[in-house]
């Protein structure tokens, strides 16, 4: 009960910040989310704890484990690893905070927005609404990539291909012509080459199909001028 009222009073100070001061910063709230659920967590375990000591064969059960304490810490140990790995990784993330509510990021290919960072493992939302749990240790020890760590847009990058026998410059030209964007070789192998074209910056739920829109418009203007088809120089 305790917790609970805790964590609504505590929730609802932070709802009256936010009206007051017209929101508060990603760091901030990452940081209050997580230092709510820790708070919560320790409660729960005084009051677990509190419980047990009233009974005679809890203590007993206690004292001999603590007579073995060895075998029990090696035990509990080994099978809390994984619990306390991403606990202590969460901990690192509220503190450091390489990704905070709010920001998008890409991880292990996956692309969404920060919905929670909670103590044993982080929530990605994704642009199609589902949700990724990632555990917290893999995510402190994984590559991350935060679009919007620094900046709230990010720029669009596609990539196009077209045949070995085109003429890439011809390509670029089109290309730049079409977007009014530095168009640039990214990849020459044998098979193709690949040009690498960017655009202004979007808002990251924009980012995916701002992407499609303008890979579409790229192969749509190389398919205009020919030069998509083998042996178009």
């Amino acid at each position: 009960m305790i917790a609970t009222v805790f964590d609504r009073v505590f929730r609802g100070k932070v709802a009256r910040e936010v009206a007051d001061k017209a929101g508060i910063t990603r760091e901030a709230a990452t940081r209050l989310r997580f230092i709510r659920r820790l708070v919560y967590a320790v409660i729960i375990l005084i009051g677990l704890f509190i419980g047990l000591s009233q009974f005679d064969g809890i203590t007993n059960i206690a004292r001999a484990l603590l007579a073995s304490g060895a075998i029990a810490a090696a035990v509990i140990g080994f099978a809390a690893r994984q619990v306390l790995a991403n606990f202590v990784a969460g901990i690192m993330l509220a503190v450091t905070q390489p990704i905070r509510v709010g920001d998008w990021v890409t991880f292990e290919g996956n692309y969404g927005v920060v919905e929670d960072v909670r103590l044993n493992y982080t929530i990605l939302k994704t642009a199609t609404h589902q949700r990724i749990v990632i555990p917290n240790e893999k995510l402190a020890g994984g590559v991350l990539k935060n679009d919007t760590l620094v900046v709230d847009v990010v720029s669009l990058d596609v990539s196009v291909w077209v045949p070995p026998e085109t003429d890439v410059e011809a390509a670029i030209t089109a290309l730049e012509d079409e977007t009014q964007q530095e168009v640039t070789i990214a990849e020459a192998v044998p098979w193709g080459t690949r040009l690498s074209v960017g655009s202004d910056p979007v808002a990251p739920p924009d980012r995916a199909t701002g992407e499609a829109s303008l890979r579409r418009q790229c192969l749509a203007r190389l398919r205009k001028e020919g030069l998509l088809r083998a042996g178009s120089n």
